[in-house]
């Protein structure tokens, strides 16, 4: 294992000590394990908090900012954050009017928000979950109960958080969330397997001619290994299995993200984009948004996902809304 560390089990205090330094118009508490936003709008307004395992960089800590995430809660590698980190993120964003919580489908993430909530609420402070199980690779896997939730985390935040900038109350943020979510489908394929510091060495074994089909971020097998092919094929059998569980028809609008998981460069995935740009215009499906590049990762894993979210005026109009976050900044 070759990685810029110091000690495999101060990685995430280390990491989060130099955002810190990096980032100082952000909160961030080493102690809490919570990064906060410490701009406040003019006026109060529903605050967004989510989180998961570290090794997932950007998500979900350079999400945070004016028009995504008020905060966002880093648990150990791979490992959900625990229901107090939750608790503290929501006390410390929340203005009085509530707080949407979005979690991605995994069991552990979704029984720590769910105990966070139940906490919260507990205080006083009104809390609304959103779920967000965009993986059509697999149902019910090593981590979750269902699909898992992965890239479609992005457009969540974003539009989510671009409509609690507008000022909308919490019942509204949650219904335009749980929308995003379940107008969104996602698909990996991993050419490499991701080595956890802790661990030691990869996560599986997988042959140099060989690549895994339908991969979780968290390294999780997908539905079969496969030979490697040129990048036209493989995105060819991404698009299809999307659309073959997504209702697009010719003529309707998507946003596409393409992500890196942590180990592609980013001369391959626009390449993939070229090729997904294409495979849908066969299709009659436009491609009215993207992003390219690296969004939700997995550590040193070389491969890519892609994000299809269905999307109409009002969506397009909140994904364009202005944002300031160390990953994805827009005026």
């Amino acid at each position: 294992m070759k990685k810029l560390i110091n000690d495999p089990g101060t990685v995430l205090p280390d990491a989060l000590a130099g955002f810190a330094a990096a980032h100082p118009e952000l909160a961030v508490d080493l102690a809490a394990r919570v990064v906060a936003r410490t701009t406040r709008p003019v006026r109060p307004k529903v605050a967004l908090v989510s989180g998961g395992g570290s090794g997932h960089e950007p998500l979900h800590a350079g999400f945070v900012g004016p028009g995504m995430l008020d905060a966002a809660c880093p648990g150990e590698i791979f490992t959900s954050p625990v229901p107090d980190q939750v608790l503290a993120a929501a006390r410390a964003v929340q203005q009085g009017r509530g707080v949407l919580l979005v979690v991605k489908n995994y069991t552990g993430d979704v029984l720590n928000f769910r105990l966070a909530a139940e906490l919260a609420a507990e205080e006083g402070i009104e809390v609304r979950t959103v779920l967000v199980a965009d993986d059509v690779a697999v149902q019910d896997s090593t981590w979750t109960a269902g699909r898992r939730g992965t890239g479609a985390t992005v457009a969540v935040e974003k539009i989510a958080g671009a409509l609690a900038e507008l000022g909308a109350a919490l019942p509204e943020v949650a219904a335009v969330a749980e929308r995003v979510a379940a107008a969104s489908r996602s698909f990996a394929i991993a050419l490499t397997a991701a080595t956890v510091p802790g661990v030691g060495h990869p996560g599986f074994d997988l042959p140099e001619d060989r690549i895994e089909v339908g991969v979780g971020i968290h390294g999780e097998p997908g539905r079969r290994r496969a030979p490697l092919r040129p990048a036209r094929e493989l995105v060819a059998e991404v698009v299809d299995t999307i659309l073959a569980d997504h209702h697009l028809d010719p003529g309707d609008q998507v946003i596409a993200l393409v992500n890196g998981l942590g180990a592609t460069p980013l001369l391959e995935l626009y390449l993939v984009f070229g090729e997904v740009h294409a495979r849908l215009a066969e299709r009659g499906v436009r491609i009215a948004r993207n992003l390219v590049g690296n969004y939700v990762t997995s550590l040193d894993m070389a491969g890519f996902s892609l994000t299809l979210t269905k999307a109409d005026d009002h969506l397009l109009e909140l994904w364009d809304a202005p944002v300031a976050t160390p990953a994805l900044h827009r005026s």
